[in-house]
Protein backbone atom coordinates (compact mmCIF):
# COMPACT_ATOMS: atom_id res chain seq x y z
CA UNK A 1 0.00 0.00 0.00
CA UNK A 2 0.94 3.60 -0.73
CA UNK A 3 0.72 5.87 1.92
CA UNK A 4 0.12 9.82 1.32
CA UNK A 5 -1.37 12.98 3.20
CA UNK A 6 -4.15 15.05 1.97
CA UNK A 7 -3.73 18.77 2.52
CA UNK A 8 -6.39 20.18 0.76
CA UNK A 9 -9.85 19.30 -0.71
CA UNK A 10 -12.09 21.14 -3.60
CA UNK A 11 -15.62 19.89 -4.49
CA UNK A 12 -18.34 21.35 -6.54
CA UNK A 13 -21.47 19.42 -7.53
CA UNK A 14 -25.30 19.40 -6.53
CA UNK A 15 -25.65 20.45 -3.36
CA UNK A 16 -21.84 20.68 -2.65
CA UNK A 17 -20.37 24.28 -3.52
CA UNK A 18 -17.07 24.30 -2.02
CA UNK A 19 -15.69 22.14 0.96
CA UNK A 20 -16.53 24.41 3.77
CA UNK A 21 -20.06 24.41 2.39
CA UNK A 22 -19.97 20.48 1.17
CA UNK A 23 -18.22 19.45 4.66
CA UNK A 24 -21.20 19.78 6.92
CA UNK A 25 -23.53 18.41 4.49
CA UNK A 26 -21.06 15.81 3.74
CA UNK A 27 -20.75 14.79 7.79
CA UNK A 28 -24.52 14.80 8.19
CA UNK A 29 -24.82 17.72 10.08
CA UNK A 30 -26.70 19.51 7.77
CA UNK A 31 -29.15 18.13 4.66
CA UNK A 32 -28.47 17.43 1.31
CA UNK A 33 -29.81 20.14 -1.34
CA UNK A 34 -30.49 17.87 -4.46
CA UNK A 35 -31.06 20.57 -6.88
CA UNK A 36 -28.46 20.99 -9.06
CA UNK A 37 -25.50 23.37 -8.86
CA UNK A 38 -24.64 26.15 -10.16
CA UNK A 39 -22.22 26.48 -12.88
CA UNK A 40 -19.03 27.08 -11.31
CA UNK A 41 -17.85 30.95 -11.63
CA UNK A 42 -15.33 31.44 -14.04
CA UNK A 43 -11.61 31.15 -12.84
CA UNK A 44 -10.13 34.72 -12.19
CA UNK A 45 -6.93 33.05 -12.85
CA UNK A 46 -7.78 32.90 -16.66
CA UNK A 47 -6.93 35.63 -18.74
CA UNK A 48 -10.18 37.26 -20.82
CA UNK A 49 -9.33 35.23 -24.32
CA UNK A 50 -9.35 31.72 -22.18
CA UNK A 51 -12.62 32.72 -20.28
CA UNK A 52 -14.61 33.42 -23.38
CA UNK A 53 -13.36 30.06 -24.69
CA UNK A 54 -13.53 27.47 -21.29
CA UNK A 55 -16.13 24.95 -20.88
CA UNK A 56 -18.00 23.79 -18.42
CA UNK A 57 -15.51 20.45 -17.67
CA UNK A 58 -12.84 23.47 -18.01
CA UNK A 59 -14.31 25.44 -15.57
CA UNK A 60 -15.33 22.34 -12.94
CA UNK A 61 -11.56 21.03 -13.10
CA UNK A 62 -10.11 24.80 -12.29
CA UNK A 63 -12.64 25.52 -9.56
CA UNK A 64 -11.89 22.51 -7.51
CA UNK A 65 -8.16 22.54 -8.43
CA UNK A 66 -7.73 26.33 -7.01
CA UNK A 67 -9.90 25.10 -3.78
CA UNK A 68 -7.53 22.57 -2.59
CA UNK A 69 -4.04 24.32 -4.02
CA UNK A 70 -5.34 27.42 -1.30
CA UNK A 71 -6.53 25.06 1.12
CA UNK A 72 -3.02 22.96 1.03
CA UNK A 73 -1.21 26.67 1.18
CA UNK A 74 0.40 25.73 -2.38
CA UNK A 75 0.12 28.32 -5.06
CA UNK A 76 -1.70 28.03 -8.18
CA UNK A 77 0.18 25.63 -10.51
CA UNK A 78 3.01 25.09 -7.87
CA UNK A 79 3.09 21.35 -7.77
CA UNK A 80 2.82 18.15 -10.39
CA UNK A 81 -0.65 17.62 -11.32
CA UNK A 82 -2.96 14.07 -12.61
CA UNK A 83 -6.15 15.14 -14.42
CA UNK A 84 -8.90 12.30 -14.15
CA UNK A 85 -12.09 12.71 -16.50
CA UNK A 86 -14.21 9.87 -17.66
CA UNK A 87 -15.84 12.15 -20.57
CA UNK A 88 -13.84 14.65 -21.50
CA UNK A 89 -15.68 17.82 -22.45
CA UNK A 90 -18.97 15.60 -24.29
CA UNK A 91 -20.66 19.12 -24.67
CA UNK A 92 -18.23 19.85 -27.38
CA UNK A 93 -17.58 16.77 -28.63
CA UNK A 94 -21.62 16.65 -29.26
CA UNK A 95 -20.97 19.81 -31.29
CA UNK A 96 -18.58 18.74 -33.61
CA UNK A 97 -20.26 15.38 -34.44
CA UNK A 98 -23.19 17.44 -34.88
CA UNK A 99 -21.15 20.08 -37.14
CA UNK A 100 -19.55 16.86 -38.80
CA UNK A 101 -22.99 15.80 -39.84
CA UNK A 102 -24.10 18.93 -41.28
CA UNK A 103 -23.68 19.99 -45.40
CA UNK A 104 -21.02 22.20 -44.04
CA UNK A 105 -19.05 20.68 -41.50
CA UNK A 106 -16.23 23.38 -40.58
CA UNK A 107 -15.20 22.66 -37.68
CA UNK A 108 -14.26 25.43 -34.91
CA UNK A 109 -10.46 25.83 -33.84
CA UNK A 110 -12.07 26.93 -30.76
CA UNK A 111 -14.08 23.64 -30.14
CA UNK A 112 -11.82 21.69 -31.37
CA UNK A 113 -9.18 22.34 -28.64
CA UNK A 114 -11.17 21.99 -26.29
CA UNK A 115 -12.34 18.79 -27.58
CA UNK A 116 -9.23 17.12 -26.29
CA UNK A 117 -8.64 15.17 -23.30
CA UNK A 118 -6.09 17.60 -21.99
CA UNK A 119 -8.00 20.33 -22.55
CA UNK A 120 -8.66 21.23 -18.78
CA UNK A 121 -4.88 20.44 -17.68
CA UNK A 122 -3.87 22.79 -20.58
CA UNK A 123 -5.89 25.56 -19.42
CA UNK A 124 -4.48 25.19 -15.79
CA UNK A 125 -0.67 24.98 -16.72
CA UNK A 126 -1.57 28.38 -19.14
CA UNK A 127 -3.45 30.13 -16.18
CA UNK A 128 -1.04 29.36 -13.28
CA UNK A 129 2.15 29.62 -15.85
CA UNK A 130 3.06 26.33 -14.29
CA UNK A 131 6.02 24.53 -15.66
CA UNK A 132 5.32 21.30 -13.86
CA UNK A 133 4.31 17.95 -15.50
CA UNK A 134 0.82 16.85 -15.64
CA UNK A 135 -0.98 13.34 -16.48
CA UNK A 136 -4.28 13.25 -17.91
CA UNK A 137 -5.94 9.84 -17.77
CA UNK A 138 -9.63 8.33 -18.14
CA UNK A 139 -10.88 4.89 -17.02
CA UNK A 140 -14.48 4.99 -17.22
CA UNK A 141 -16.72 4.84 -14.12
CA UNK A 142 -12.77 4.04 -12.19
CA UNK A 143 -11.50 7.29 -13.46
CA UNK A 144 -11.28 8.66 -10.26
CA UNK A 145 -10.04 5.48 -8.80
CA UNK A 146 -7.05 5.34 -11.35
CA UNK A 147 -6.35 8.76 -10.94
CA UNK A 148 -6.06 8.71 -7.38
CA UNK A 149 -3.52 5.57 -7.66
CA UNK A 150 -1.32 7.53 -10.08
CA UNK A 151 -1.32 10.14 -7.86
CA UNK A 152 -0.58 8.34 -4.77
CA UNK A 153 2.30 6.21 -6.55
CA UNK A 154 3.60 9.87 -8.07
CA UNK A 155 3.87 10.85 -4.58
CA UNK A 156 5.55 8.10 -3.43
CA UNK A 157 7.70 8.14 -6.25
CA UNK A 158 8.70 11.59 -6.01
CA UNK A 159 8.47 12.63 -2.78
CA UNK A 160 6.85 15.78 -3.68
CA UNK A 161 3.54 16.83 -3.36
CA UNK A 162 0.73 16.46 -6.27
CA UNK A 163 -2.57 17.39 -7.25
CA UNK A 164 -5.33 15.20 -8.07
CA UNK A 165 -8.54 16.66 -10.32
CA UNK A 166 -10.96 14.50 -11.09
CA UNK A 167 -14.16 16.01 -12.84
CA UNK A 168 -16.95 15.33 -15.62
CA UNK A 169 -19.25 17.59 -16.56
CA UNK A 170 -23.03 16.63 -18.07
CA UNK A 171 -22.98 14.57 -21.38
CA UNK A 172 -25.95 16.48 -23.44
CA UNK A 173 -28.52 14.25 -25.65
CA UNK A 174 -27.85 12.13 -27.81
CA UNK A 175 -24.79 11.02 -26.38
CA UNK A 176 -26.42 10.62 -22.46
CA UNK A 177 -28.52 7.77 -23.94
CA UNK A 178 -25.26 5.80 -24.25
CA UNK A 179 -23.28 7.61 -21.92
CA UNK A 180 -25.44 8.59 -18.84
CA UNK A 181 -23.74 11.52 -16.95
CA UNK A 182 -26.84 14.13 -16.04
CA UNK A 183 -25.16 15.92 -13.59
CA UNK A 184 -21.80 17.99 -13.23
CA UNK A 185 -19.40 17.07 -10.37
CA UNK A 186 -15.60 18.19 -10.13
CA UNK A 187 -13.66 16.92 -6.59
CA UNK A 188 -9.67 17.40 -6.23
CA UNK A 189 -6.96 16.66 -3.34
CA UNK A 190 -3.42 17.70 -2.56
CA UNK A 191 -1.67 14.68 -1.30
CA UNK A 192 1.72 14.84 -0.17
CA UNK A 193 4.41 12.49 1.86
CA UNK A 194 2.85 11.86 5.08
CA UNK A 195 6.51 13.05 6.47
CA UNK A 196 5.64 16.27 5.91
CA UNK A 197 5.79 19.48 8.49
CA UNK A 198 1.84 21.00 7.41
CA UNK A 199 -0.60 19.95 9.56
CA UNK A 200 -2.66 17.04 7.21
CA UNK A 201 -6.40 16.76 6.93
CA UNK A 202 -5.70 13.04 6.78
CA UNK A 203 -3.98 10.27 5.66
CA UNK A 204 -4.32 7.46 2.99
CA UNK A 205 -3.30 4.25 1.78
CA UNK A 206 -3.57 3.22 -1.99
CA UNK A 207 -3.17 -0.15 -3.56
CA UNK A 208 -4.50 -2.45 -6.44
CA UNK A 209 -5.89 -5.84 -6.13
CA UNK A 210 -7.22 -7.99 -8.61
CA UNK A 211 -10.99 -8.87 -8.57
CA UNK A 212 -14.45 -6.99 -7.93
CA UNK A 213 -14.58 -4.01 -5.32
CA UNK A 214 -17.05 -4.69 -2.25
CA UNK A 215 -20.06 -2.44 -3.23
CA UNK A 216 -20.55 -1.25 0.91
CA UNK A 217 -16.71 0.22 0.26
CA UNK A 218 -17.46 2.06 -3.09
CA UNK A 219 -21.08 4.17 -2.06
CA UNK A 220 -21.19 6.76 0.03
CA UNK A 221 -22.52 6.12 4.07
CA UNK A 222 -25.31 8.50 3.29
CA UNK A 223 -28.10 6.86 1.24
CA UNK A 224 -28.93 10.28 -0.44
CA UNK A 225 -25.58 10.40 -2.03
CA UNK A 226 -25.60 7.44 -3.68
CA UNK A 227 -27.73 8.42 -6.53
CA UNK A 228 -25.55 11.32 -6.95
CA UNK A 229 -22.10 8.95 -6.54
CA UNK A 230 -23.56 6.80 -9.17
CA UNK A 231 -24.72 9.63 -11.35
CA UNK A 232 -20.93 11.06 -12.37
CA UNK A 233 -18.09 8.82 -12.65
CA UNK A 234 -16.21 11.45 -10.85
CA UNK A 235 -18.85 11.94 -7.43
CA UNK A 236 -17.09 8.24 -7.05
CA UNK A 237 -14.66 10.19 -4.72
CA UNK A 238 -17.52 11.09 -2.30
CA UNK A 239 -16.89 7.93 -0.21
CA UNK A 240 -13.44 9.34 0.60
CA UNK A 241 -14.85 13.22 0.99
CA UNK A 242 -17.18 11.53 3.41
CA UNK A 243 -14.78 9.99 5.32
CA UNK A 244 -13.00 13.21 5.83
CA UNK A 245 -15.96 15.49 6.73
CA UNK A 246 -17.07 13.07 9.26
CA UNK A 247 -13.67 11.98 11.04
CA UNK A 248 -14.23 8.31 10.95
CA UNK A 249 -11.77 5.95 9.43
CA UNK A 250 -13.11 3.76 6.84
CA UNK A 251 -11.83 1.44 4.33
CA UNK A 252 -13.13 1.78 0.48
CA UNK A 253 -13.12 -0.03 -2.30
CA UNK A 254 -12.95 1.21 -5.89
CA UNK A 255 -13.94 -0.07 -9.09
CA UNK A 256 -11.31 -0.04 -11.93
CA UNK A 257 -12.18 -2.05 -14.90
CA UNK A 258 -11.49 -5.85 -13.94
CA UNK A 259 -9.31 -5.02 -10.46
CA UNK A 260 -10.15 -2.93 -7.37
CA UNK A 261 -7.82 0.17 -5.68
CA UNK A 262 -8.58 -0.32 -1.99
CA UNK A 263 -8.21 2.99 -0.01
CA UNK A 264 -7.78 2.90 3.71
CA UNK A 265 -8.75 6.72 4.55
CA UNK A 266 -7.34 7.88 8.36
CA UNK A 267 -8.93 11.29 8.96
CA UNK A 268 -6.61 14.00 11.00
CA UNK A 269 -9.38 14.91 13.97
CA UNK A 270 -9.20 14.74 17.50
CA UNK A 271 -10.39 11.88 17.37
CA UNK A 272 -8.05 10.45 15.45
CA UNK A 273 -4.69 12.22 15.52
CA UNK A 274 -2.19 11.87 12.34
CA UNK A 275 1.45 10.79 13.86
CA UNK A 276 3.81 13.19 12.27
Amino acid sequence: MIRAAILGVGVWGPGLTGWERARPVLAGAAPWQKEAAPAPPIPSLLAPAERRRAGASVRLALTVAAEASAGAGIAPGGIAGVFATSNGDAAVVETLLDTLASPTPLVSPTQFHNSVHNAAAGYWSIATGSRAPVTCLSGHDGSFAAGLLRAAAEVATGAAPVLLVAYDAPVPWPLVAVRPTRVGFAAALVLAPVAGSVPPLGEIAVGFAPGPADAAGSVPLAAPLRDLAAANPAARSLPLLEALATGRVRDLSLALFAGRVEVSVHPCSAANACAR
